[in-house]
């Protein structure tokens, strides 16, 4: 246990000390930003190609392992529905807390020219086709197209169907995922020892990038949404932790620190998945609760982002002359919360689900090109956000199991 703990202070560390030389040398590279872009992110881009290509195996054999590992259809169902809700509440809060944060700070907002504005919609969705969406009709394509609600799917139709059929062939098939399961857990190790160099080479050309305009016309704009990030991390997580899971919100965040700079720095709440669940599981989850909640999580649960639409609708209304009515503010909460199961956990999806919630409220679509040119900076803070509830949700199935005497 000791030999564990050291070896995950040391990924800490080195994940931390990388994430400071990286901000300290964008803004001694700030002149530089072209050739960052151009020779060193693409070291970061080749570490986070691995992460993705593993995460796909570990959210579908880990899934299925979970599934069977329960052994019981309906406590799955249980731990699926429960999970489900806690994060529909922790995500209309979250709105809640950067439409009020947002209302409340609008006046110190800059006033930006709203004239010759463009910003091209791709990929337009319906709700029904998102629903629709959501289920396969092909075995490879969700596993080539990395498309995530579908491989959870898939995961969920086989492991019931592994649970359903003759017992000796159900060994032979537990048996086999759990060596596959193995396998892919020993990839995500060696994938992980690069972390500190993928985090140095994905952040220090956004930091040279964006240096300016982190401190421009636009720096209150994400002050506001990063004290709601913060905001609604030390109320509504640290209650959660403590009241439902018995783990002191301190202990927490310290163990979580490792995938949170991570999630920082990556903005992909899919390629922090492997590093998330390992400081779970350091917590006391367990592995099969942890196995099927956090890949859940990290497709539906999008409290990160949720905030950060209520905060750039508040600011592009605000920028329009626009003032926002009570009914209008209430379609974003209660259009955030649901749209936020068709939002997939990678780099700048946020975009899309902003743009479906100007629409919602008649607000141009066009004011999103306000803020795109510092999404990644948002993006940043909303992922780091995203995982550490995907972690709470997690913990506090494992102790609400414990209590009923479900898992030892």
């Amino acid at each position: 246990m000791e030999k564990q703990t050291h070896k995950k202070s040391h990924l800490t560390r080195n994940i931390f000390i990388a994430l400071v030389a990286a901000i300290v040398l964008g803004l001694i590279l700030q002149s530089q930003a072209e050739f960052l872009n151009t020779y060193i992110k693409p070291i970061g881009d080749i570490f986070l190609n691995l992460l993705k290509f593993i995460v796909t195996p570990i959210v579908l054999f880990s899934i299925m392992g979970g599934i069977i590992s329960m052994k019981d259809i309906k406590k799955v169902g249980e731990v699926g529905v429960f999970t489900i809700i806690y994060y529909f509440f922790t995500t209309a809060f979250a709105i809640t807390i950067g439409l009020v944060l947002a209302n409340i700070a609008k006046r110190f907002f800059p006033i930006i020219a709203t004239t010759n504005l463009e910003y091209s919609l791709e990929n337009e969705v319906s709700l029904m086709d998102t629903f629709v969406n959501i289920f396969p009709n092909n075995f490879l394509a969700p596993i080539v197209e990395a498309n995530m609600l579908q491989i959870i799917v898939m995961a969920i139709i086989l492991g019931f169907s592994i649970l359903l059929i003759d017992k000796n062939k159900q060994a032979k098939a537990i048996d086999a995922i759990d060596i596959v399961n193995d396998i892919n857990m020993k990839a995500m190790e060696l994938i992980l020892k690069l972390s500190p160099i993928g985090v140095l080479t994905l952040l220090m050309p956004v930091i040279a990038e964006n240096g300016p305009m982190i401190i421009g016309s636009l720096a209150s704009v994400l002050l506001v949404a990063y004290l709601a990030y913060i905001f609604h991390a030390a109320i509504v997580y640290s209650f959660t932790v403590k009241t439902m899971a018995g783990i002191s919100p301190i202990e927490f965040y310290k163990t979580m620190a490792s995938a949170m700079m991570f999630a920082f720095s990556s903005a992909s709440s899919m390629g922090t998945l492997p590093i998330n669940m390992k400081c779970c599981e350091e917590l006391g989850a367990d592995h099969d609760v942890t196995s099927f909640v956090l890949p859940l999580g990290a497709t539906i649960n999008m409290d990160g982002t949720a905030i950060y639409q209520g905060v750039c609708a508040v600011f592009i209304s605000a920028c329009y002359g626009i003032d926002l009515t009570l009914g209008q503010t209430l379609t974003i909460v209660l259009t955030s919360t649901l749209a936020s199961i068709g939002t997939a956990g990678v780099p700048g999806s946020g975009m899309i689900m902003l743009a479906m919630i100007l629409q919602s409220v008649g607000l141009p679509v066009e004011g999103i090109a306000l803020v795109a040119g510092i999404d990644r900076i948002f993006d940043m803070g909303r992922t780091t956000l995203n995982i550490t509830g995907d972690a709470t949700a997690a913990l506090i199935n494992s102790a609400r199991l414990r209590r009923k005497g479900k898992i030892a």
